[in-house]
């Protein structure tokens, strides 16, 4: 095997890899969309609204569950969207052995 071609087609991969990232958009949301936070493919945070009803100056705590259940929503469905993203890869590359 051709080490360069290797070296080419995974700098290639990694290149799909981070623009599938960027480009990848979730939203978790808890409380029945009160708190909603929108995720990019790397996990970072894009977005976060929060709904007034949300907002309760007597039980602070509540806004704090909700916020922390939606991130923890965005990011399980942005592990979901990145795998399905580099399975493809992986079997576009064409590289046995590749379990992404």
């Amino acid at each position: 095997m051709d080490m360069r071609f290797l070296m080419r087609q995974a700098q290639q991969m990694q290149a799909k890899l981070q623009e599938a990232q960027q480009k990848l958009r979730v939203e978790g949301t808890a409380g029945g969309e009160a708190v909603r936070i929108v995720m990019n493919g790397a996990k970072e945070v894009q977005e976060v609204r929060i709904a007034k009803e949300a907002c309760d100056p007597e039980d602070p705590s509540m806004l704090e569950d909700l916020i922390l259940a939606a991130f923890k929503d965005a990011v399980l469905k942005a592990d979901e969207g990145m795998k399905q993203v580099t399975g493809g890869m992986a079997g576009a590359a064409g590289i046995p052995g590749l379990g992404l």
